[in-house]
Order: structure tokens, then C-alpha cells, then sequence
């Protein structure tokens, strides 16, 4: 096996690793989980690696992993199912429903700490980033077909010419086009109703402050203003959901939410303001409860995505204690 020279293989492991970040925002996109996104990495860099000593040409090294990546991020999708919101399974519920039963993880798209797939850079690459890690756009991107996904990732969201992804899948740029204007119409078609307006830049931190303390003291009439008329909330790991704010005051005044005596903690995701839920036992210990995603527009929440899984807190650096 021929080895790269040990001057310039110093530089390429280099190289490769300050690819982990990118290649895991890649395959988050790809797969709309943070944990199978971390195995994609994994089994990406571990090819890479094995494969190092044949890289004929250093500066290809990029677009060498990304080849590599979607070949492991298409498999992926091709044994597993596609992952989804609870709008993706069922009808919205009017708030006086329960929960129902827990469906498992490998069902949902997963929220992600916005530090470890936003994109640096000018504005608009920022701008950009930002909306192609919100949970809706995630989520529609799973209903394309896996090679779709990868060409509309690539020319829409990393911004590579044709001729380079053709390059990278191996095919022709006339392919690439045809396959990016079938997927451009299938995303389209699969957000539906859901291409409602997007979250403001940013986020008056006194609206945040609101939405804190309004939980923190349970106080049902100001939560309810914060939201929009048709806020969109979610729960998962139950295909549970809600449209409407007066569906989720009834909610919220059903009395089984779990909200009561919690205490909040500011973090973000999915380029979105995020806070961390935690409950107040008989006791006095804080224990993990619910990540709420929220997109804003005009000062309201237009929606709120509860993960009610403890487990998440970890990925997102919080204490078990809050």
C-alpha cells in the first residue's frame, strides 16, 4: 500500500480531523439524529483512516470524505426507517386527550446543540446553516429518497457546483440537475402546511425571559400569550401534538402536564432558542424533564417542540441537577 509522505500525511490528519464538525452536521441532515449522525462520523473517519495510505492527491481530501460519508449515511438510511415529527403521524389532538404510549427513539427526528452543526463564515452562509438545521426542514428532508437527500444537502445547503457532486456520486452533472429538481419538489411537497413564516434573527432575550418565568411560576394565561394563534406543539417521544394555543391552554389546565414547579434553563438548538425543563420533586432535587425547542415570529412562538426525554440532557452538556 503506498503511504502518503510523512510531511504532508501530518497535514492531511489534520485536515481530516477539522472535518469531524462539518461531516457531522452533514450527516445530522442526513440522518436527523444526533446519535446516528456521531456513529456516521465514526464509521466515516474509521474508513478514512484505513483508506489514507491510497489518497493520491492531498487536496482532494475533502471531497474524498464527503464521498465516503454519504456512502455510510445511505446505507444507514437504507436499514433504518425514516425518522419524523409527530405531524408526520398523525392528526393534531384538542388538548383533552393523553399521551398515549411512547413510540422509540429510532422514530423521531432529534433536536441537536446548535454549536455543533451551525455554520460559521459570512451572513448568508450563516443564515443559511441556520435554516437548514431547523427541525421542520430536517424532518421534510427525511422524506426524500437517500440520494436526493445527499444532492439537495451538497448544491442547496454546502453550496458545491455540479460538476463536484456529480464528481463525488459518480454520475453525470445532467443527472445531478435532474435529481436536485426532484428533490427540490419533494421537499417542497413534504413541508406542506409547515412552510410557514420562520423565526426572527434574533430573539428578543426579554420574550425568552418571559417564557422562563411564565413557566417557572406555571402561569397558563401568560404562557398562552407568548404563543401564536396557531402555534404548532409537539411531544415527543409521543405522536401527540397540538395546533392552536387554546388547545394547548386546555392542555396546560388538564393538570397532567408535569410543568408545575419547574425550573428552566437557557440553552439552543437546531439554530433555535431552546430551554432545558427541569421538575422540582416532593424533595427539592431538580430532575431532567423536557428540552422545548421554539421558533419565533413577530415576538410570539409560532412553534414549540417538547422533547420529553431526559436522556437528552447530556448531548446538550446539562447536569443531571440543572
Amino acid at each position: 500500500m503506498m503511504r502518503v509522505p510523512a510531511v504532508v500525511e501530518s497535514s492531511v490528519v489534520g485536515e481530516l480531523e477539522g472535518l469531524r464538525g462539518p461531516i457531522f452536521a452533514y450527516c445530522y441532515r442526513m440522518l436527523g439524529s444526533s446519535h446516528d449522525a456521531e456513529d456516521a462520523v465514526q464509521e466515516t473517519m474509521v474508513r478514512a483512516w484505513r483508506s489514507l495510505g491510497r489518497l493520491e492527491d492531498p487536496s482532494g481530501l475533502r471531497p474524498w470524505v464527503y464521498r465516503i460519508a454519504t456512502n455510510v449515511c445511505i446505507d444507514a438510511s437504507k436499514r433504518g426507517r425514516r425518522r419524523a415529527l409527530p405531524m408526520d403521524l398523525a392528526g393534531p389532538n384538542d388538548g383533552r386527550g393523553d399521551l398515549g404510549a411512547p413510540l422509540p427513539e429510532s422514530v423521531w427526528v432529534e433536536p441537536v446543540p446548535s454549536r455543533l452543526v451551525a455554520a460559521d463564515g459570512d451572513p448568508l452562509e450563516r443564515a443559511v446553516s441556520r435554516e437548514t438545521i431547523r427541525l421542520a426542514f430536517v424532518a421534510a428532508l427525511q422524506h426524500l429518497l437517500p440520494r436526493q437527500r445527499a444532492v439537495l444537502i451538497l448544491r442547496d445547503v454546502l453550496r458545491w457546483k455540479a460538476a463536484e457532486v456529480a464528481e463525488l456520486l459518480e454520475t453525470s452533472v445532467d443527472a445531478v440537475n435532474s435529481t436536485l429538481r426532484r428533490a427540490r419538489a419533494a421537499l417542497v411537497e413534504a413541508r406542506g402546511a409547515e412552510n410557514r413564516a420562520q423565526g426572527e434573527d434574533a430573539v428578543d432575550p426579554r420574550l425568552l425571559d418571559s417564557y422562563v418565568e411564565a413557566f417557572e411560576r406555571f402561569d397558563v394565561e401568560r404562557i398562552v400569550a407568548l404563543l401564536h394563534r396557531d402555534v404548532v406543539v409537539s411531544m415527543p417521544p409521543f405522536s401527540f401534538w397540538l395546533r392552536g394555543r387554546e388547545a394547548f391552554r386546555v392542555w396546560l389546565e388538564s393538570g397532567g402536564t408535569g410543568c408545575e414547579h419547574a425550573r428552566l434553563v437557557l440553552t439552543e438548538a437546531n439554530g433555535c432558542p431552546a430551554v432545558a425543563l427541569y421538575r422540582v420533586g416532593d424533595d427539592g432535587v431538580l430532575a431532567p424533564s423536557a428540552i422545548h425547542v421554539l421558533e419565533w415570529c413577530r415576538g410570539q412562538v409560532t412553534s414549540l417542540h417538547a422533547f420529553l426525554d431526559p436522556s437528552l440532557f447530556s448531548r446538550f452538556g446539562l447536569v443531571d441537577g440543572g
